[in-house]
């Protein structure tokens, strides 16, 4: 059993091309659009996704990150195309969704993964920390996720995954516009995915809990030292293990059953 587990860490760690002869890919042709794809989770799931036979659009604000991402997706044998764009704003949001329509002439999958983490007590938060928060993390699912129904409803099939967090669940000291827009990313999940099941565009998200990526930096020591301390794993996640979630639910069958669901790859953080 330990052997398995080994392997299965190296194989999302870098991920290699698969025997096709031997291997069905999970996700072969679709259509996806990841947002956030430059570092961290995001990274993650687009190599995985490339692995699986995703065609992708990659979007990211960093262009240099995002095109060593994309070269990186390219060398697993993926179609990729590259979009620079700001999700804080409402045609940034929509550039990844617009990418994908006209260069692979539709959508199947979106994966709102971009976001943003400072940290302040809420006495000390400015209204423009709360706005832009609220802005990069919670509206920007909306007004991508919008743009894309029409594509997906159209074709009776599609797939959206908003990454979300396990503090929009327990919630954050020093997190309260973070926790506040993460909760949001929940219930907007659970609300679109009663909206449009029938039409078999399955909605749903996910919520890891402390993951080592870029975005936990502008988090304090102290606090990531405790927050280790608590975890029933005793550590932080890897970005890595957080990407075959995104596959299982952009995945027939394997996704199929799924609506309006948040799973949480959090080590033991939260236990619904």
């Amino acid at each position: 059993m330990g052997t398995i587990s080994l392997r299965n860490q190296a194989l999302w760690i870098f991920p290699a091309p698969r025997n096709k002869e031997f291997t069905m890919q999970q996700l072969k042709d679709k259509r996806a659009v990841i947002t956030g794809a430059g570092s961290g989770i995001g990274a993650a799931i687009a190599r995985a996704y490339a692995v699986e036979g995703a065609r992708l659009v990659l979007g990211d604000r960093d262009p240099t990150n995002l095109t060593k991402v994309a070269e990186q997706c390219r060398q697993l044998g993926a179609q990729v195309y590259a979009c620079v764009a700001d999700v804080g704003t409402v045609e940034g949001a929509q550039a990844g969704v617009d990418a994908c329509v006209e260069q692979f002439r539709g959508i199947d999958i979106l994966v709102n993964n971009a976001g943003m983490l400072t940290q302040a007590r809420c006495v000390d938060l400015s209204i423009e920390m709360w706005n832009d928060m609220l802005r990069v993390d919670l509206t920007s699912v909306f007004v991508a996720s919008q743009r894309a129904l029409p594509h997906m409803l159209a074709q009776r099939w599609g797939r959206i995954i908003n990454v979300a967090s396990q503090l929009g669940i327990k919630g954050g000291a020093e997190l309260t516009h973070y926790s506040a827009a993460k909760a949001g990313v929940i219930g907007f999940t659970k609300s679109l995915a009663l909206e449009v099941a029938k039409d078999n565009v399955l909605v749903n998200a996910i919520a890891p809990g402390p993951i080592e990526t870029p975005l936990v930096a502008g988090i304090s020591s102290a606090w990531k030292t405790a927050k280790a301390a608590e975890l029933p794993l005793g550590r932080f996640g890897l970005a890595e293990e957080v990407a075959p979630v995104a596959v299982l639910l952009g995945s027939e069958p394997g996704g199929n059953l799924f609506v309006g669901q948040t799973l949480g790859p959090n080590s033991g953080d939260v236990m619904p």
